[in-house]
């Protein structure tokens, strides 16, 4: 019988000379065998606290993505666990946040059992993500005694996905259709085909179930997490379930994770925000011994440019199906009509010229819309996970974005000159060139609202 699955380790993590690193294994959700290093003073005292750090999201990050973090708290006295996350089960299409939390637990017993740690002295931290998994983990265990979370989010995973490739895009300048219409009306058409994990998960309810002592920190140039809205909904989601003894702080000139960064949160230094070490070793101390600060919240509040907005599930019309069932249409309106260009010749009069060349505009213009589109729009969305790279821009709109737009008039106008020239062509093409023509005019037809909704014929 096939044994249980193993994850594959990293090799050990390269320390400074203060610390040491004890290279341990455990069992995650499934049975799965993940591997760790816990990191900690060298000649560290018995009776020492330990906190494990959870990723954020990303397939099979490796343990030594959160080595800052475990230096910074293991000189504040602490042993700290940091393991490489699974690929096994999780995916950008596939995860769960349950699954994720087994996983921590099962490093979270792990440290609990090691030499020198007091086991009712653990606690977990969470990045992004792990926001979400960690007081997951945390609800369903008295074994943890503390909870810090870092760049966490209180909204749905699918609202604070747009909001930030949105955000991203306005950093980088752009306005109009493409951030308002185009890339929200994307994220729920993949949500409503299955292609994100969990987009309507409610944090709320598991915060209301978390009794531990809470520290939440967010950097003022959080690209990823809305900064100014998440921490009061994270303080009313604790007070709901009678929590009020959580800290929250921000870091001036720090993005997502809390780390330097010289330019608005584009790019991450290496080191943490200054003070950010010392601050989760003196609230650990605080917490342990009884003296976690009550609803306590220090600095001002992060300038967030844009609100996030709520996004609804899809209406039956506008669902991955019913655009599933538009591209299916564009593709036999469209693209039919140069394939059967290509296996037979027709005969052309003059009556037909026009009509003819309008009908290979419509046909390649929206072949191009689409397709080029759909290319462009899945790149915006993967390369806005931190700073979209839009490309050029002419007026605040991507150049790309413009051509696409032009293109779309250009095929709009194509099919309503196709379909006034209709009964003159009529008379005069064959049976079957009639059925040709008459599919291109149907896909313009249909191509108007679809352009509209996606926000290719609007400013």
């Amino acid at each position: 019988m096939a044994g249980p699955a193993a994850a594959t380790p990293t090799a050990p993590p390269a320390l400074p000379g203060d610390l040491t690193a004890t290279e341990v294994s455990f069992r995650g959700n499934g049975n799965l065998e993940m591997h760790g290093s816990v990191i900690s003073p060298a000649g560290a005292k018995a009776g020492r606290a330990g906190v494990v750090l959870v990723h954020g999201a990303g397939t099979g990050t490796p343990r030594e993505k959160l080595l800052p973090e475990a230096v910074a708290f293991a000189r504040q006295g602490m042993s700290v666990l940091i393991y490489d996350k699974r690929s096994e089960g999780y995916s950008l299409f596939n995860r769960s946040y349950a699954q994720l939390a087994d996983d921590a637990l099962g490093a979270v017993e792990t440290l609990r059992r090691q030499p020198g740690v007091d086991p009712g002295k653990v606690g977990i931290w969470g990045l992004s993500e792990g926001g979400w998994v960690a007081p997951i983990a945390a609800s369903r265990t008295t074994g943890i005694s503390f909870v810090i979370v870092v760049g966490a989010n209180a909204l749905h995973p699918l609202r604070q996905q747009t909001w930030a490739v949105a955000a991203g895009l306005r950093k980088a300048g752009v306005r109009g259709s493409l951030v308002d219409r185009a890339e929200p009306t994307l994220y729920r058409v993949i949500a409503d085909g299955g292609m994100l994990a969990e987009p309507y998960f409610d944090p709320a309810p598991v915060l209301a179930r978390v009794k531990q002592p809470v520290l939440g920190i967010w950097g003022d140039h959080d690209l990823l997490t809305p900064p100014r809205e998440t921490p009061p909904i994270f303080a009313e989601a604790l007070e709901a379930g009678g929590n009020r003894r959580y800290t929250f702080r921000y870091f001036a000139d720090a993005d997502h994770a809390a780390h330097r960064t010289p330019d608005g949160g584009v790019t991450r230094l290496p080191e943490l925000a200054p003070g950010y070490g010392e601050l989760v070793g003196e609230w650990v101390g605080q917490a342990l011994s009884g003296r976690a600060p009550t609803a306590q919240v220090s600095g001002p509040a992060p300038v967030q440019a844009d609100d996030s907005v709520g996004v609804p599930p899809t209406e039956w019309w506008e669902s991955a199906v019913a655009q599933l069932v538009a591209l299916v249409l564009f593709l036999v309106a469209f693209g039919g009509y140069p394939v059967v260009a290509l296996v037979r010749r027709v005969r052309r009069t003059r009556a037909e010229v026009a009509p003819v060349k309008a009908a290979r505009l419509v046909s390649a213009g929206g072949l191009t819309v689409l397709l080029g589109g759909f290319a462009y729009l899945f790149y915006v969305v993967m390369t806005g996970a931190k700073l979209a790279t839009p490309g050029p821009l002419l007026a605040g709109r991507p150049v790309v974005w413009l051509a696409l737009q032009l293109v779309a008039i250009a095929t709009v106008v194509a099919t309503v000159v196709l379909a006034v020239t209709a009964g003159r062509w009529r008379r005069v093409v064959a049976r079957g060139e009639k059925v040709r023509l008459g599919l291109v005019v149907a896909g313009g037809a249909v191509f108007v609202p679809w352009a509209l909704y996606w926000g290719l014929l609007l400013v």
